[in-house]
């Protein structure tokens, strides 16, 4: 059998979910051609689905180290890209921002340029002392391939109410739907029709709901962003909300074409697009902070909510919260369900001082990076170079039922620069008070606004070391500790955090206004 048959075989067999078979076939090719680069790349996609993670950074590695791999440029950016993406996941997201802007270079057409871009300001976010410089600087090679797109006019009409739209591909039970939910069924529809416009491939129980609550909606995962943009001017949109900024399936390059006359980007996504085509990100007076600090990383201009800027829903079914685990067990598991790429060595050393500093406590993370003894072992490593004692962490893989772990967690310990959201949101929903830290970009203030409008602002930390006291003196009031697991879920229920009727309020107050000034100023 030729090279190319044996390949074949091997790609059918990645298709069809058979990953093991598929790298048993890959090993004939290598022997007969162990530099083909077709062949690397498959197993590092195989790896990737495996979830091998440093695996796949090896093969990728290698394949990068061929001779004249820069020849075969759609090879070589793909193989930027998932080099990128795995970097992020073992928490290298600094590498990973380069990774995919070389994926960026090498990619000629814009549909697959941006999207890297994007991917590479999304891992900027986890970054700590990523700069506002910095950022322009991925703003300015994400607007360099949007010079041959001509926007629409501004163009206002005269309706009877406000039509907004709103563009995602997260219409399902996904973390912006738990931050949008309220936008979307509970808006005032004497004022205003909802349209959504959804390019997302996923469709469930959730997406049901939305379809028979908005005024129209709109499947755009098949059509191109020209005919997208096409399709809400048509629909003479007079507010077109972005969903999703940089984030996985993002539709930035239909929002480009400026299809609507007011263009606002948030709640799916943390910070600034960077782009010319949104006049507006939606934000609240906690997360926007100092407003002159905060606007010179926005190229938008910021809307500030009075409380949240975002409601959150729980979409799921949640269990009970569970007693607080320290009174029985007598001694503090500390935990972090947030995705590894957030775990920063400035958070890795608070984390190992609280240890220390709180007698035989644990603690418990949870990714999917320890679902195999290959990333457990690579993180394992990594925090005994932090000084960690390992008897003391256990690392989790993923589990559907995760939300029933909660129930062994009496403290969650945020991550930063880039904190929690929907994560925050479930700790605390679960009884799990949650210690974060603040600093001055927009992504790293979610954990503060969260908490605030909760009414536990004190457990958001100014400092590193605010931190780690705020982290000891929770741990040693066990009464607190007790209190905050019985009433966290009704203190969450009664906040402006799920307050649907005046988060809406607020919003449609907001719409009135900018839509008005905007018209006023055409």
């Amino acid at each position: 059998m030729e090279v190319l048959e044996i390949y074949s075989s091997a790609l059918s067999e990645y298709r069809a979910g058979n990953y093991e078979r598929a790298l048993e076939i890959l090993a004939e090719v290598k022997k007969n051609a162990p530099a083909w680069k077709k062949a690397m790349l498959l197993e590092a996609y195989i790896r990737r689905a495996q979830n091998f993670y440093l695996s796949e950074i090896s093969v990728l590695k290698n394949f990068l180290s061929q001779p004249d791999v820069l020849a075969e440029k759609n090879l070589a950016a793909d193989a930027f890209s998932l080099l990128g993406a795995a970097c992020r996941v073992v928490g290298m997201s600094d590498k990973a921002v380069d990774f995919f802007i070389g994926s960026a270079h090498l990619e000629e057409k814009i549909e697959k340029a941006c999207p890297e871009i994007s991917n590479a300001i999304f891992a900027a976010n986890d970054v700590e002392n990523f700069t506002a410089e910095n950022f322009s600087k991925l703003y300015a090679e994400y607007r360099a391939r949007l010079k041959e797109i001509t926007p629409y006019p501004k163009k206002f009409y005269s309706h009877d109410k406000i039509r907004v739209g709103y563009l995602s591909a997260d219409f399902h039970e996904h973390p912006v739907t738990f931050f949008a939910w309220a936008l979307l069924t509970a808006y005032d529809k004497n004022s205003f029709a909802v349209y959504c416009y959804s390019s997302g491939e996923k469709n469930d129980a959730v997406t049901e709901k939305i379809k028979h609550s908005v005024d129209e909606w709109r499947d755009i995962s098949n059509l191109t962003d020209e005919d997208a943009a096409k399709m809400i001017r048509a629909d003479e949109i007079d507010i077109l909300f972005d969903l999703s900024g940089h984030t996985n399936g993002n539709r930035l390059l239909v929002a480009a074409r400026r299809p609507a006359a007011v263009q606002i980007s948030g709640i799916g996504y943390m910070n600034s697009t960077g782009l010319d085509c949104f006049d507006y990100f939606l934000s609240d007076e906690t997360c926007a902070g100092n407003f002159q600090a905060m606007q010179k990383f926005f190229t938008e201009k910021i809307i500030r909510l009075p409380r949240s800027h975002f409601c959150y829903t729980p979409l799921k079914n949640f269990p009970a919260p569970k007693n607080t685990p320290c009174l029985e067990k007598n001694y503090v598991t500390f935990g972090c369900f947030n995705n590894f790429s957030k775990i920063t060595a400035p958070i890795l050393n608070l984390w190992r001082e609280i240890l220390k500093a709180v007698p035989n406590s644990r603690l418990i993370l949870k990714h999917k990076i320890f679902d195999n003894v290959e990333g457990k072992k690579f993180v394992a490593e990594k925090l005994r170079s932090f000084g960690f004692e390992i008897s003391r962490v256990e690392l989790r893989g993923f589990s559907q039922n995760y939300l029933e772990e909660y129930g062994e967690i009496d403290i969650a310990l945020d991550t930063f620069p880039y904190t929690g959201g929907v994560t925050t949101c479930e700790a605390l929903y679960m009884g799990v008070p949650v210690v974060s830290l603040r600093g001055d970009r927009h992504g790293t203030r979610f954990g503060y606004s969260i908490l605030k409008n909760v009414g536990i602002e004190e457990l958001a930390a100014k400092t590193p070391q605010e931190y780690f006291e705020r982290a000891i003196a929770l741990a040693n009031d066990r009464d607190l500790l007790d209190v905050l697991h019985k009433n966290l879920r009704q203190m969450m229920k009664n906040s402006p955090l799920m307050d649907s009727r005046g988060y809406v309020r607020d919003i449609e107050e907001k719409y009135f206004k900018i839509f008005q000034a905007e018209k006023n100023n055409e």
